[in-house]
């Protein structure tokens, strides 16, 4: 069987964090660019990925989609990255922590602003992320206690975290909290989150 790694991707999307993930392995990948409501959509694609969006990658005959959950996969099956604690530590409940509340409540709640969608003050015990204030307070809060989530050192945690950040501020729906500022800057100025942007800039439509 082949160990193939092959990444499903538009530069345009959320994409640009499994890229960012995948130069943080460092392992050799093969890229396809899809293109929105044409190959995106097409039977072959659907295959992988019945839902029709990117990120996905296929390793093998694994397939992953949704971009933490091919963060968390790709930080396991290269473990020589060091981008996860390892399986047993006691840091690995807050990686699982941070990770899984950047694709729940983060995501959520920022999706929900964009759409210019508030929760009733009453009824915000029955969403899952309470309000995005709450949010937002909870994650400052985290960024703040040290130059990573999980320990000392940077992990798939931090990655997604920080993308969700980054974007957030650069568009306007995570407000630009000096913690935030911070944080944003000390992820995104690794090599690797350099590289990523610098290969997914050169595949944009040219003006």
């Amino acid at each position: 069987m082949s160990d193939e790694l092959v990444f499903y991707t538009n530069p345009m999307s959320r994409g640009r964090i499994a890229r960012w993930m995948l130069e943080e392995v460092g392992q050799p990948y093969r890229t396809e660019v899809l293109d929105f409501g044409t190959t995106m959509k097409a039977p072959a694609y659907l295959a992988i990925n019945p839902m029709g969006k990117v990120p996905a990658i296929r390793h093998g005959d694994t397939v992953v989609t949704e971009a933490a959950a091919i963060c968390a996969y790709l930080a396991d099956a290269f473990p020589q990255a060091g981008l996860a604690p390892a399986s047993g530590s006691r840091e690995r409940g807050p990686y699982y922590r941070w990770l899984f509340f950047g694709a729940g409540p983060v995501e959520s709640s920022v999706t929900n602003k964009t759409m210019g969608f508030q929760v009733p003050p009453e009824r915000a015990g029955t969403v899952g992320y309470g309000s995005l204030e709450d949010v937002l307070n909870a994650l400052e809060g985290a960024v703040s206690k040290g130059d990573y989530l999980v320990g000392n050192r940077f992990t798939a945690a931090d990655l997604y975290v920080g993308a969700q950040i980054g974007w957030g501020m650069q568009f306007g729906t995570i407000e630009k909290r000096p913690a935030f500022e911070r944080y944003a800057a000390r992820i995104n100025s690794r090599p690797a989150a350099i590289r990523a942007r610098e290969l997914d800039d050169a595949l944009l439509p040219k003006k």
